[in-house]
């Protein structure tokens, strides 16, 4: 039997104080996220937020025309459910999950309480919330001047960052979906990566081969993104919460 995760697996969670989790723990519980799933569509008000362990979700845009794109990528990182307390919990968009997994889903009254009381819940979501909003505007430069390549190993990049394997399970539609490119295009990309010998890709499994390398052939948007949320939200482990957790 595979071990569950804990929520402070999610490094928001893990962020907060002592005194702020034990206020959310008894409103906290564990989720299975399943590949393909969605979590929210335009125009939903949305019951829970969710803070991904293992599961990763795309945040989509999708126009009338059926075309679509990601905004951003929400992993171990991050958290579903910004519009909570900041528009009052309806969506614009959709969110889709790409890789299974676990996450915590916390009531929306809950978290908008919390929020309110502007402690430090509010001043860590409000931080991820300029790390969010900084991935999104990067993303339309990176869609827009940025070579597939590129793009395609800055999708894999973030991707892996996101997981504790070296193997990422993603098919050439889905990362097409996710930069908002033809198919042809992420085969091409793909291919180049592939013959740099910096990836090896089959039906659908993508392994990192070389990290390094691939860091050089991304453009400068993976290593912005990266540092910006490491800025606002360090990685520095809440020890407040590991001894909660014990």
């Amino acid at each position: 039997m595979s071990q569950h995760s804990s929520p402070f697996d999610n490094r928001l969670l893990a962020a907060l104080g002592k005194v702020e989790w034990l206020r959310l723990q008894p409103y906290v519980e564990r989720v299975e996220l399943h590949r393909h799933q969605p979590l929210y569509a335009p125009g939903e008000t949305m019951s829970h937020a969710y803070f991904p362990t293992t599961a990763i979700v795309s945040m989509m845009h999708v126009t009338e025309s059926g075309a679509c794109a990601e905004s951003a990528l929400v992993g171990n990182d991050g958290m579903l459910g910004v519009c909570l307390f900041m528009s009052g919990g309806s969506t614009c968009g959709s969110a889709l999950v790409m890789t299974a997994g676990e996450a915590w889903r916390l009531p929306a009254g809950v978290l908008k309480h919390e929020f309110n009381l502007a402690g430090s819940t509010m001043r860590i979501l409000l931080h991820y919330t300029q790390a969010l909003l900084t991935q999104t505007s990067q993303r339309a430069i990176c869609t827009r001047h940025h070579l597939i390549t590129q793009q395609v190993a800055v999708c894999l990049l973030q991707q892996a960052d996101r997981t504790t394997s070296a193997e990422v399970l993603m098919t050439q539609e889905q990362i097409a979906a996710r930069l908002g490119v033809r198919r042809e295009g992420v085969t091409e990309g793909a291919g180049t990566l592939q013959k740099l010998g910096l990836i090896r890709y089959a039906r659908g499994h993508v392994e990192v081969l070389d990290r390094e390398g691939l860091e050089e052939q991304a453009c400068e948007c993976y290593a912005l993104l990266r540092d910006e949320y490491q800025r606002l939200l360090p990685m520095a482990a809440c020890q407040q919460c590991l001894e909660v957790a014990a």
